[in-house]
């Protein structure tokens, strides 16, 4: 076996069965399982009694069919007279009066409570008033009750034609969901270049600062060292993201499978059913290189630093291009064809989480992910050959004051 593949089992398997990456992991998980299971945990922490709610119809409408119950809120039907049902208020055998008459030929609605609703309830009945207004509307105008129904539950056919035959236009259901998961990518991109940047920089800032690093380029190359490190951290964020994916699978099946409602799974499939393939892999693309080229820097980085507690400070520059890349993509959430999504995506160090929402939820033209992608490798290899060249000058360098300082300091005391 190589000295290479030497060097990056033996940085993987560290790494891999290393405290800190197994309770990162865990924590993961734990996280996956929170949102997955929230509605359960809700229930079973937030959980109250519903509320009772004592209607009054003083109209002709039949509200019978519009204010159901449900498991948050109880509505009765009541022929009491007002001053009972106010003593029921006060003694808290019901929540709130809801007397429904006509004023000026609208509907009208009378809430009474002796204690104040929650917001949550408030909303709920708003909804259901609002709902049977507009079938007393409806209603006033002589239809049916089965007409008002069809009129309020109709829904328009609609289909899109693009006459651009370079451009095919995305529906409403692909944007969906391929802001959905490109909201879900770049989150997954923000937190694995985070934990990795930081893990491969400190880990030969330590190396360099305990002078092991001088013992081992004995034997190893700088080169090779430099391609072992960056690969076998790379094959510990795939292994991370392998264990992220198969614990969302894993608590949606597990859930579908407790549950008469099995419908995560298929929102799910119907979301990745509204993704083309083509987008897959360009997801992967960007995922796979915004990541490399992350690591790249974090090495040369720990290359440059004496001693780990140099490490957050060199770091610094890359986090923050990277927050700016994430918060960029957040606000891609709200409206993702603004000029500043745009800018961004064609930047190496945002474009992995930028431009994979541009493809999947906005009608662009095939030649624009091409070119930014043909933008980050082209960086990749650039910067690879660069760093590599400098980390081999600078990994044995020891020197003082900020990283411009250390730059200087190699390229004026090293040679190639």
């Amino acid at each position: 076996m190589s000295k290479f593949w030497i060097l990056t089992k033996q940085v993987y398997k560290e790494k891999l069965l290393s405290k800190s990456f197994i309770s990162l992991s865990l924590l993961y998980v734990a996280i996956i399982a929170v949102v997955v299971y929230w509605d359960n945990i809700a229930n079973l922490i937030f959980k109250e009694e519903p509320i009772n709610i004592s209607l009054v119809n003083e109209t002709d409408v039949d509200i019978t069919s519009i204010f159901t119950s449900n498991e948050d809120i109880k509505f009765s039907y009541s022929d009491d007279s007002t001053d009972e049902l106010y003593e029921q208020l006060e003694s808290e055998e019901i929540d709130a009066v809801v007397t429904i008459s006509e004023l000026n030929d609208q509907l009208k609605a009378d809430i009474a409570t002796y204690t104040p609703l929650q917001l949550n309830a408030q909303s709920t009945i708003n909804s259901y008033v609002d709902y049977a207004s507009k079938i007393y509307g409806i209603q006033s105008l002589n239809l049916t009750a089965d007409d008002a129904e069809k009129i309020l539950n109709s829904q328009p056919i609609i289909t899109l034609t693009n006459l651009n035959e370079k451009m095919s236009g995305k529906s409403e259901g692909e944007k969906t969901s391929g802001l959905f998961l490109s909201y879900f990518i770049g989150i997954v991109i923000y937190f694995l270049v985070t934990t990795f940047l930081s893990m491969i920089t400190t880990n030969v800032a330590s190396e360099k600062g305990s002078r092991a690093l001088e013992m081992l380029l004995v034997n190893v190359k700088p080169g090779t060292h430099f391609q072992a490190k960056i690969t076998g951290v790379l094959l510990l964020a795939v292994t991370q993201f392998a264990i992220i994916f198969a614990a969302i699978i894993l608590f949606l099946y597990m859930k579908d499978t407790s549950s008469t409602d099995s419908s995560n799974l298929g929102f799910v499939e119907s979301m990745i059913g509204d993704i083309s393939v083509s987008y897959l892999l360009y997801v992967i693309a960007f995922v796979g290189f915004t990541v490399i080229l992350f690591l790249i820097i974090g090495a040369l980085f720990g290359s440059l630093v004496s001693k780990v507690e140099e490490a957050s400070q060199a770091l610094t520059p890359a986090m923050m291009l990277l927050l700016v890349g994430f918060y960029v993509m957040l606000s891609g959430v709200a409206n993702p064809d603004t000029l500043l999504i745009k800018v961004f995506s064609y930047i190496p160090l945002t474009s992995g989480m930028v431009m994979p929402m541009r493809i999947g939820a906005t009608d662009i033209s095939p030649i624009e992910p091409i070119l930014s992608l043909g933008v980050l490798i082209a960086t990749v290899v650039l910067g690879y050959l660069f760093s590599l060249s400098f980390y081999k000058r600078s990994v044995l360098t020891y020197s003082s004051g900020g990283i411009i300082q250390k730059i200087k300091t190699v390229f004026k005391f090293t040679t190639k």
